[in-house]
């Protein structure tokens, strides 16, 4: 029997601000799978990014992450996605304003919400950030891929200026604090 065929995935789904940029560092993490930007917790039915930019559709946008946990666990991967967003401002992200850059963690179970609760409580408790973490949790609905053109948007456009000035510095950020967590080149 194949290695691949015993590989237990588990998945959760981020909210941090643009997908471009969170998309662009999980896809660097060791035991990560797979990373797909889409649209979560909103109330339209199969929304566009148009719809989605529009602020009105309450979607967030998102990555769904499918990852190994044998290799990195959930707490691991909220410990990159705190550092790697503000999660002290309320549906902003830098320049990037609305309810579509919440903060956000959606879970898919019982044990992924007790951990994304703990790691909040012990963000708060050490003063990690100067102001109170507004990072929403909850168990996750429906997520919608977003379009193509949105899937390894950093990895297809890093010169653009946004990736340049926003998504690249986010990576670095990566790179530095989580050297050990990165994938093998």
């Amino acid at each position: 029997m194949s290695e691949s065929k015993n590989l237990r995935t588990e998945t959760i789904v981020l909210a941090g601000g643009c997908f471009w940029c969170l998309e662009a560092v999980f896809v660097e993490v060791e035991g990560v799978l797979a990373v797909t930007s889409g649209y979560i917790a909103g109330h339209l039915e199969n929304p566009s990014y148009e719809r989605i930019c529009d602020g009105d559709t309450g979607h967030a946008e998102a990555v769904r992450i499918e990852f190994d946990p044998a290799v990195i666990t959930c707490a691991d991967l909220l410990d990159i996605f705190f550092v790697i967003h503000d999660p002290t401002t309320l549906n902003r992200q830098g320049n990037d304003v609305g309810t579509q850059y919440r903060s956000a963690i959606f879970t898919r179970d019982a044990e992924q919400e007790e951990t994304a609760r703990r790691k909040i409580l012990e963000l708060e408790h050490q003063g990690v950030f100067p102001d109170p973490i507004v990072t929403q949790v909850q168990a996750a609905p429906h997520f919608w891929p977003a379009e193509a053109y949105h899937h390894n948007y950093f990895a297809r456009n890093p010169y653009q200026s946004y990736c340049q000035y926003v998504v690249a510095p986010k990576v670095a950020k990566l790179r530095s604090k989580f050297a050990k967590r990165l994938k093998a080149t």
